[in-house]
């Protein structure tokens, strides 16, 4: 009996001992993918531009635990063939990347400082239409890698914004606000003319009331004077 019971404590020790490995293995990967490598190419993913202009293409890496030899590129993907613009190594935070251009119309402008790695377009075409992608990989992660689209339309002339809508709404709300103001001004002063209409009738009932009580005393005074008996 005794066998018995040391062979099931031990069993529901390595049980537990499991569960818990499983658990602190589950909290390091939820740790290492929230705080994981991830580049980004901004709230706006895309960009119309007129020919022959010049564009950034932005793109900032992040990461919680840091980089170490990060490695990225800039590629254009014509109709499915990736065409690389760009490469580059960081070796450690701040410090300046190992850059190769591979187009001549291509201008690094990033800074590793402010993690960083935007390039410019020179005088595009419409040929230059398309997705730009933005990749980088950290060897510090266990070569995490991430990528980001940034989408780029040419036209011959920029669109012309149609602000009629916009025109007619605000000049329905100033017409309703004014119209308000105006119903309210009329208010005030015809609300100001009847309290001052009602003063006058005070004022003047006052008087009238003050001249009768006067009238009366003098009528009833002389009353008086021709009832008194002579001695």
């Amino acid at each position: 009996m005794a066998s018995v019971d040391s062979s099931g404590s031990s069993g529901r020790l390595r049980s537990g001992d499991l569960l818990h490995a499983g658990l602190a293995v589950a909290l390091l990967l939820g740790v290492w993918s929230v705080g994981g490598l991830e580049v980004s190419t901004g709230k706006v993913s895309s960009i119309e531009a007129m020919n022959g202009s010049t564009v950034l293409l932005p793109c900032t890496y992040s990461s919680c635990i840091g980089i170490k030899n990060l490695y990225f590129n800039w590629q254009y993907n014509d109709n499915g063939t990736l065409t690389k613009l760009c490469e580059a190594d960081i070796p450690m935070e701040g410090a300046d990347p190992r850059l190769t251009v591979s187009h001549d119309r291509v201008e690094f402008v990033g800074s590793s400082k402010t993690n960083n790695i935007s390039i410019l377009l020179w005088n595009i075409t419409f040929e230059d239409k398309g997705e730009y992608i933005c990749f980088a990989r950290n060897p510090k992660e266990k070569n995490r890698n991430h990528s980001a689209i940034f989408t780029l339309r040419v036209v011959d002339q920029m669109k012309e914004v149609d602000n009629t809508l916009t025109v007619i709404i605000v000049s329905v709300v100033g017409g309703v606000i004014g119209l308000v103001i105006i119903v309210m001004v009329i208010k005030a002063l015809v609300v100001h003319f009847l309290l001052k209409g009602d003063e006058k009738n005070k004022e003047c009932l006052v008087s009238s009331s003050g001249n009768d009580n006067t009238e009366n005393g003098l009528s009833g005074a002389k009353a008086d004077n021709k009832g008194t008996p002579k001695a």
